[in-house]
């Protein structure tokens, strides 16, 4: 199972929110490629990075340069997504270095982008985010839910291509209350797709749980709050995920 530490970009800096509010921001770095090299040292093996001005359909240049950056000082692959709404923007995100590009929005609004970055790039280059609260589908950097159901949108994706998810409880995201298994291992499992578990990761315990769950689809688990509180050490979260 694969740790994803996550970098949230907003203003060109490494923040955390609370469920996805802007008004309980906290920096935890100026300089985001401060954040990356942290985990790389620390032994990561992939990088999240979301640009959480674009998904708010903001200006996100600054958020971009600060994803230049990581991409020019770590030698890591990195996963990247927000504000990406159309074939053209994942061109040039991956054209940039990103290994993995991220739709969300778009997958509701328009799913024939995912389709044709499917063609273009392949499932292993482009994946989609569901992010849920209460169980439906929220869009727009979480600020409009709809009535389509987490689980839905999963069978349509995985109708596209789409092999893998991020899954995100909104309810828990940056809370430390702990990871929903339940919803992640239930998606994986009605839509066939491998899934990335976010939102509320507080202990070795999430990740003890989500281990158990490899065979069911579960493939990763993304660690925001958590590491950047000092709640999880990121080696002590790798050993877990590897196999201890």
């Amino acid at each position: 199972m694969i740790v994803y530490p996550a970098i949230d970009l907003r203003g060109g800096r490494c923040v955390r929110l609370l469920r996805g509010d802007l008004r309980a921001e906290t920096v935890f770095a100026q300089d985001p490629a401060k954040a990356a090299r942290r985990w790389a040292l620390e032994g990561a093996q992939w990088l999240h990075v979301v640009n959480l001005d674009g998904a708010l359909g903001q200006s996100g240049a600054s958020n971009l340069r600060a994803l230049e950056r990581i991409l020019a000082e770590i030698d890591l692959p990195v996963q990247f997504g927000g504000g990406l709404r159309t074939a053209a923007d994942v061109d040039r995100i991956l054209d940039m270095g990103v290994a993995r590009a991220i739709l969300g929005t778009v997958a509701v609004r328009h799913p024939q982008v995912v389709e044709e970055a499917l063609a273009q790039h392949g499932a292993d280059r482009v994946s989609v985010a569901i992010d849920a609260r209460g169980g439906h589908v929220a869009v727009r950097g979480w600020t409009d839910t709809l009535l389509v159901e987490a689980t839905e949108l999963a069978r349509q994706m995985s109708a596209l291509g789409v092999k893998r998810v991020v899954y995100t409880d909104i309810e828990r995201d940056g809370m430390l209350v702990g990871v929903n298994v339940d919803a992640a291992v239930r998606l994986a499992a009605i839509s066939g797709l491998s899934v990335i578990a976010s939102g509320g990761v507080a202990s070795l315990e999430d990740i003890r749980a989500l281990k158990e769950h490899v065979r069911d689809g579960i493939e990763g688990v993304v660690i925001g709050m958590a590491l950047y509180r000092g709640a999880i050490q990121l080696p002590e979260a790798l050993r877990i995920a590897q196999g201890e």
